[in-house]
């Protein structure tokens, strides 16, 4: 999921998936429509995609600001937890991957192909409010080999001094932004994620700029009351939301603002924004014996993203588009601790990159989905460089159906299928290498 230079591409495809049945009507996400006596469409576009109101019931802390938001008034066998998971079939391909020979270790590029049936990681969701104006959200997550870590821990206080403009949250959490890699309708290796929110040049060492991984930090959020209007801003520690401090004293900030509006377009209310993503972290460690100490980071250096995005919708289609500007120090971009001299020419690596997601809500059971995604180097770190190396292209397709969706369960049949082209990440030949990914899944929460 993670986009790194090491990684490949493609050209263009078309996936259809052909699903059969009747359709019934739709519902989503089970613990909040449950609590509420809502359908999930209320909430959900298409699940796990929010809509309007869906957004503006989590900036107001998952509360529909009425007597129902306490845990006071909830019946007893409400229970807020939620289970996900997606068994799938899988293919992978990759056409340069280094092998050993008779001449030696690594002195050869093949094609790779493996496919089969697999599962992916569990999720537990839990989430909702402690008490009026006290929400929450707490999710134990596990990789598909059963190791659990937290991916989300966080309590929020909701509307202080009766204002919406004043919410403050503290734990690990997702930085603020509209268009949510945890809401990603994808899910393949290729295309599950957005390559722009973990892109890390060839040759680069930083860790810690990946705007998709959830941070550990406090955060300010204000909205107007209407929820067009919002602004959101967070110090985080510089760990890439792992705990116990194991990068020591650095900090990063994000920041981002946007107002929603209506275009005519009848389809959905329009919303422009800004983001920035920067601050510091250690170029390298003490050590002891050898070994790295755990917090006693050193030579901090700087990094940078900013950019804009915008949702757009027309009637059943909506567009999201986000631009993004990249620049890591030449500590970072060279791999160069901070208590070595730099490489001769050493300069920062700055890139320049954008996606646009597509989706057609048939109806609330069938999403077509497709997302075009490019990076490019506007400058390398080491005079001489290929110009083009670590430059990315990524097409994704995708339709999921979903046969039922009410408050006790959600079930979609996911198919997809993504490309990618990655310029100079051949291990041997540093020429391009292009990689695609099929992903066929029965994605169900309950």
């Amino acid at each position: 999921m993670a986009c790194t230079a090491r990684r490949a591409y493609a050209g263009l495809f078309l996936l259809v998936f052909l699903c059969l049945g009747s359709l019934q009507n739709v519902f989503a996400f089970p613990a909040f429509a449950r609590k509420y006596g809502l359908p999930c469409s209320a909430c959900h576009e298409a699940w796990p995609m929010l809509n309007i109101f869906g957004q503006t019931f989590k900036d107001n802390g998952y509360q529909l600001m009425n007597d129902r938001d306490s845990p006071i008034w909830q019946n007893p066998s409400y229970w807020p937890v939620a289970f996900r998971t997606t068994p799938n079939w899988h293919r992978e391909s990759t056409d340069k991957v280094a092998v050993d020979t008779p001449l030696g270790p690594n002195t050869a590029e093949v094609k790779l192909m493996t496919h089969g049936f697999d599962l992916s990681g569990l999720d537990i969701l839990s989430g909702g409010t402690l008490f009026q104006n006290i929400s929450f959200l707490f999710v134990p997550s596990s990789d598909n080999t059963g190791a659990f870590h937290f991916e989300s821990a966080w309590v929020r206080f909701d509307n202080l001094l009766k204002s919406p403009w004043l919410n403050i949250k503290m734990g690990k959490f997702e930085l603020d932004n509209i268009i949510s890699e945890k809401r990603v309708m994808t899910l393949s290796s290729l295309g599950g994620g957005y390559q722009l929110f973990h892109f890390v040049p060839f040759g680069d060492s930083n860790a810690f700029g990946q705007i998709g991984d959830n941070q550990l930090g406090i955060e300010y959020l204000g909205h107007s009351a209407d929820d067009k209007t919002r602004v959101a801003f967070s110090i985080n520690s510089s760990n890439d939301g792992n705990v116990n401090l194991p990068a020591g004293n650095s900090y990063s900030f994000y920041a981002n603002v946007s107002r929603a509006f209506n275009a005519g377009y009848h389809g959905g209310l329009d919303r422009v924004g800004a983001y920035y993503f920067g601050g510091e972290a250690p170029t390298f460690f003490l050590q002891s014996g050898g070994a790295d100490i755990p917090g006693a980071g050193r030579g901090n250096s700087s990094f940078h993203r900013e950019g804009v995005y915008g949702l757009v919708y027309v009637k059943k289609l909506d567009f999201q588009l986000y631009y993004q500007h990249g620049w890591d120090s030449r500590y970072f971009a060279t791999s160069t601790p901070g208590n070595q001299p730099l490489p001769t020419g050493a300069r920062p690596a700055i890139w320049n990159g954008g996606f646009i997601e597509t989706h057609y809500v048939f109806n609330p059971q069938l999403i077509a989905i497709q997302r075009s995604e490019f990076v490019r180097m506007s400058q390398q770190a080491i005079p001489g460089t290929p110009p083009h190396q670590s430059d990315v292209d990524v097409y994704t397709f995708g339709l999921r159906w979903y046969p039922i969706m009410f408050s006790r369960a959600g079930l979609a049949l996911h198919s997809e299928y993504a490309l990618e082209h990655n310029l100079g990440a051949a291990p041997l030949t540093f020429t391009g290498v292009n990689s695609s990914s099929v992903f066929l899944g029965v994605d169900f929460d309950f």
